[in-house]
């Protein structure tokens, strides 16, 4: 009998604990060409993020928000000709270039399924992102060639970006396992300047935007019951850029000191597909990307993979 006991006791708690909310996430996104299995090494070739966020005491907001977070994060993105061993500049087809930022956001997550995310980034482009040390880091590690051209790459330029992007429930199946979301950005800043608007198509087991972690928001105690204890989507995101600005390949607004660049495309199209799972301690999430050409010269289309993993901790 008090085994009995110890094990409903022991059940309980941890059902308990499965329904605790967590105030704090921590966790990382890696991006890569390589994770498509297509042996391309191309243009946007790496990218290698870690962010920590946090929900803000609920107490504090008002009747129309469910929740608030902020987050910080640091960052480092690669980008490559059609190969990363591109010895001669007349060659390259894209410039080599680095971007290595610190940033921080604040979301909003409104009770009628709308989110509001502004962001921030400082950071450097060129040689002291420190891109051609860890692509060769990187290729040494796992026994592929060595990168040859970074010589000519985009040269050193302050970086200071801002962003915001706006998300809204469209419509939601009667089952709760189908839903549509508009969505649109815009960028401003010396590396990075457009806009661009999407349309998320997700299919599963869903939480609302403001318990999603499609949207970070796992973390936090929100006034509405979640859909879901756990979500299981396929997700899929057709999105249409407007570029103004890209000086990973335009090189800096204020000098051409960078001997290698191009144009950009002013209108790039790309499709995101992913799938996501998410408890309320982890999330794991695999999505691949296709967009069309994004640099003036005989350049092709590109496409690369990521994967997202989270952790959160701190009961509320």
């Amino acid at each position: 009998m008090k085994s009995f006991l110890f094990t409903i006791t022991l059940f309980l708690a941890t059902f308990a604990g499965f329904s605790q909310s967590f105030k704090n996430e921590f966790g990382f996104k890696t991006e890569n060409d390589a994770y498509l299995a297509t042996l391309n090494d191309r243009y946007y070739t790496n990218g290698l993020f870690i962010y920590f966020r946090r929900a803000i005491d609920p107490a504090k907001l008002s009747e129309k928000v469910e929740k608030k977070t902020y987050e910080i994060s640091v960052g480092q993105k690669i980008y490559t000709p059609y190969w990363g061993q591109v010895a001669k500049k007349e060659d390259q087809d894209r410039p080599f270039a680095g971007y290595l930022y610190a940033g921080g956001a604040y979301s909003i997550f409104y009770k009628n399924e709308s989110v509001l995310k502004t962001s921030a980034e400082v950071g450097i482009v060129g040689p002291n992102s420190l891109a051609q040390d860890a692509q060769r880091f990187l290729h040494k590690t796992v026994g592929f060639y060595t990168p040859a051209g970074w010589d000519y790459q985009i040269q050193n330029e302050l970086a200071v970006n801002l962003a915001a992007q706006y998300s809204k429930l469209l419509i939601r199946s009667n089952d709760k396992i189908v839903d549509l979301s508009g969505q649109g950005y815009a960028n401003l800043g010396t590396t990075f300047s457009g806009l661009g608007a999407s349309v998320l198509f997700r299919a599963g087991r869903l939480n609302q935007l403001f318990n999603s972690a499609y949207h970070n928001a796992v973390i936090g105690s929100s006034k509405t019951s979640a859909l879901n204890n756990s979500e299981f989507f396929f997700y899929a995101k057709p999105q249409l850029n407007v570029v103004a600005y890209d000086a990973t390949i335009q090189g800096s607004l204020f000098n051409d000191d960078s001997q290698v660049t191009f144009g950009v495309k002013p209108i790039v199209f790309e499709q995101q597909f992913g799938v996501n799972y998410s408890s309320k301690r982890f999330t794991v999430d695999f999505n691949i990307i296709f967009k069309t050409k994004e640099v003036k010269s005989i350049a092709k289309a590109q496409n690369y993979g990521g994967l997202s993993l989270y952790y959160r901790f701190g009961k509320i």
